[in-house]
């Protein structure tokens, strides 16, 4: 599976905010946060669902693949997104470890499923 979800029992604002608070932990910080909802209906689309979409990132970790591989730089920065779908709150992201195939360079694999490992930890921590 390309994703790793996981449903998550609070609302969307309080996802968000544990998730950044846990993100922090971990040394990542939100670059970026987007509200897709928002932004569609601010170009006079009509969409209901509640979608953020969170960019993070780890500049020392950052450094470090760039540095090996130029092409990752496709990935970044990692992105995860925290929605509604059927009533409940969803956090999820792309696995560091699917995307990282891409580039065929076998030295990013375990640096991904370290980042994939810790990114998973942040999810997880929101309750």
């Amino acid at each position: 599976m390309f994703h790793y979800t996981r449903d998550i029992p609070v609302p969307v604002d309080k996802a968000i905010s544990k998730l950044e608070q846990s993100l922090k932990d971990e040394q990542f910080g939100v670059l970026w946060q987007f509200d897709i909802r928002d932004k569609l209906q601010e170009k006079g689309v009509d969409f209901d669902k509640n979608f953020t979409v969170l960019e993070i990132c780890n500049p020392h970790e950052a450094k470090k693949v760039l540095e090996e591989e130029s092409l990752a730089s496709y990935f970044l920065p990692c992105k995860i997104v925290v929605y509604e779908e059927d009533n409940r709150t969803k956090i999820g992201m792309p696995k560091p470890t699917a995307l990282i195939t891409m580039v065929e360079n076998d030295k990013l694999k375990a640096f991904a499923a370290d980042i994939e490992e810790r990114l998973i930890r942040c999810i997880d921590a929101v309750q």
